[in-house]
């Protein structure tokens, strides 16, 4: 991971907002100089009042590809269990060539097996256990992969697929064989840990660990003292050790506080330079 550069991507919560707001809000994420914009793939609110205001993730990411210029997008991530593996491969590539602007496409597909069980029974779609969510998972990459290669026109470019999930026995055996990026929680600890696993999967089936960019969420918990709270940079300076490369911060309705954003753009750059 040293060759790697550090990356800030932003995931707005599409939720408690109207879209005029959200759009606003990264339309900003864009002007302050982050990587990659990221919403999330529920219908409902995670936090909050359940009954919220929502948005859909695709429609918006479609919207978000026409608004901005720069900025990668992608859902943080994609149930694999909302949509048909073809017609979501149709729906990427779609928003991969709107993104292009004349360039190289900007999409990148995140995707995990899916787990809010609310959005599975409102929306008729089968929950099932974890174990067959992954195999689905496991088995629809294939055929989303099948399926760019046959479209007309193709994708832009080759899109990365980001796995999100930090299961040691299966998500991350199909991180090593699929995606570009992986991305999961937790402290900086528990990530050396499944980067090692992910390590010792892609040594299983022979590929290069290098090629997987390691992404996380940056979450400061508070220390033992006042000024330890919210420290965004020294929480990512933790998880930069351990080989984290692209690091996440939530922004999200009422306060739309950038201030973290900020913070941590300027130690992107610092580590950088």
């Amino acid at each position: 991971m040293a060759d790697r550069p550090v990356r800030i991507a932003v995931q707005i919560k599409p939720q408690h907002a109207g879209y005029a707001e959200i759009r606003l809000q990264a339309a900003l994420v864009e002007e302050l100089g982050a990587d990659v914009l990221f919403n999330w793939d529920h219908f409902f609110p995670l936090s909050g009042d359940p009954d919220g205001a929502h948005f859909e993730a695709w429609t918006m990411l479609a919207a978000w590809a026409e608004a901005t210029e720069r900025i990668e997008l992608g859902a943080l991530v994609s149930s694999d269990g909302y949509r048909n593996p073809n017609l979501l491969a149709d729906m990427a590539r779609t928003v991969d060539h709107i993104s292009a602007k004349g360039g190289e496409g900007r999409l990148i597909l995140g995707i995990g097996a899916g787990w809010f069980e609310r959005d599975y029974d409102e929306y008729g779609y089968e929950f099932g256990t974890a174990p067959e969510r992954l195999r689905k998972l496991r088995g629809d990459l294939p055929v989303i992969r099948e399926r760019w290669s046959k479209l007309n026109p193709r994708p832009n470019r080759d899109i990365p697929i980001l796995i999100g999930g930090g299961g040691e026995k299966v998500t991350l055996r199909i991180a090593a064989e699929h995606a570009s990026i992986w991305h999961s929680f937790g402290d900086a600890e528990t990530i050396a840990r499944k980067h090692a696993v992910l390590d010792e999967w892609c040594a299983a089936i022979g590929r290069d660990p290098g090629e997987i960019e390691r992404s996380a969420g940056v979450n400061p918990k508070p220390g033992r003292f006042p000024e330890d709270l919210d420290d965004y940079p020294a929480a990512a300076d933790k998880l930069f050790a351990v080989g984290t490369r692209l690091f996440t911060v939530g922004l999200e309705a009422p306060s739309w506080d950038l201030g973290p954003i900020r913070e941590l753009l300027a130690w992107r750059d610092e580590r950088n330079a």
